[in-house]
């Protein structure tokens, strides 16, 4: 039997999109009213492979910025791959790993070939992930909001069948948020999330949320550290979930090591792509150690590529792959990624990720587009 081809990439198009949220995003950080994200399309005779980055306008997740990803992109990354061939994805991966930090810049691109990859193979991403399953069980995720107000969220959401409700909670609105919620949902499945707001200082504070029978604390600590959290983690007894922390393989494995976390987020887009984060799957599996994806407030197109993700075998807590129409009035996908009784069905429409762009849409949200040709 013939050995197959490498898959060449003919041109690329990189877009910057903004998409309005149903209702503005509060975390310990800031508000979003918007999603402001690049998306990227490589080409390879009639297929196309999708992805977009889940970097920030400003670095208040990470230290990467869009406006920074776009330039890399467009620049350098793109313009070094856009006329090659890549034996795999795995192939690409190599030619990337050299390039210091700008992890989502790099996870853009790298997906953006998965996509096309498992295309060109006419199958689901899933499918070459190594996944199983037609559907991923599925969590929400809730935004500050005034305490009355997420009681009601947290019991709308409950009645629509998510499998676990995850607080943001931030100083000053924290143990009270918990007291509220847990008395009125006594066996709802709880976690918070810090996005990083807390210091050592805070441990009384933070033993206190042992009351609330939680499944997991995620990322109470600083965005770049490990050895803090496997600090707190020997003094509380609620096991903790990192997510800013765990930006390469080496992060996972020194987390792990030190007793950091009992639980981690993986986002591919946060991890490099795939190859990366299969390891970081493969790790925490090897440590009994369960993992989830998180949710970056994706359009579609990363949502769909969260989906497949999510089928490994490891991922053994809801996800925050809630439905679309959660966040958006439209999506710049045709189909509707919607959730049923708490779990999110694979996309059904074909190869890849298997979701296809709304084309004219896309167009009116289109803030910037630049075609990179051979």
């Amino acid at each position: 039997m013939p050995l197959r081809s490498p898959l060449h990439i003919d041109s690329a198009e990189l877009r910057l999109v903004r998409l309005p949220l149903v209702t503005p995003f509060t975390i310990s950080t800031g508000t979003m009213h918007d999603k402001v994200f690049p998306l990227l399309t490589l080409r390879s005779g009639d297929l196309e492979g999708y992805a977009e980055g889940v970097m920030d306008p400003l670095p208040d997740y990470l230290d990467e910025t869009t406006a920074g990803a776009m330039s890399f992109l467009t620049e350098v990354l793109l313009p070094g791959v856009v006329g090659k061939a890549f034996a795999n994805p795995q192939a690409l991966h190599a030619t990337l790993r050299g390039w210091r930090g700008n992890r989502m810049a790099l996870a853009t691109l790298e997906m953006a070939f998965w996509d096309l990859w498992a295309k060109s193979l006419n199958v689901p991403l899933s499918t070459v992930l190594g996944g199983q399953g037609q559907a991923v069980e599925v969590g929400v995720s809730l935004g500050i909001t005034p305490v009355d107000d997420t009681l009601a969220r947290v019991e709308s959401h409950l009645a629509q069948g998510y499998r676990r409700i995850k607080l943001k909670v931030k100083p000053g609105h924290d143990l009270d948020l918990l007291r509220a919620v847990r008395a009125a949902f006594p066996t709802a499945h709880l976690t918070v999330d810090a996005n990083c707001c807390y210091t050592l200082a805070d441990t009384a504070l933070l033993q206190r949320m042992d009351d609330f029978d939680l499944d997991y604390i995620e990322q109470p600590l600083a965005w770049n550290d490990i050895h803090d959290h496997a600090t707190l983690q020997g003094r509380i007894r609620t096991p903790l979930c990192l997510d800013e922390s765990i930006q390469t393989p080496a992060h996972a494995r020194k987390a792990l090591q030190s007793g950091a976390c009992r639980v981690m987020n993986i986002k591919v887009g946060r991890s490099g792509g795939y190859t990366d984060s299969l390891r970081i799957h493969d790790l925490c599996d090897a440590f009994d150690v369960p993992v989830w994806c998180g949710g970056m407030l994706e359009s579609g197109i990363g949502r769909a590529h969260n989906i497949h993700l999510s089928t490994l075998p490891n991922f053994r807590k809801p996800g925050d792959v809630s439905s679309a129409s959660r966040y958006f009035h439209r999506d710049i996908i045709e189909q509707k990624l919607e959730t049923e009784g708490g779990w999110m069905p694979l996309p059904e429409t074909g190869a890849g990720i298997g979701v296809t762009l709304d084309r004219d849409f896309l167009s009116h949200v289109t803030l910037q587009k630049h075609e990179i040709p051979a």
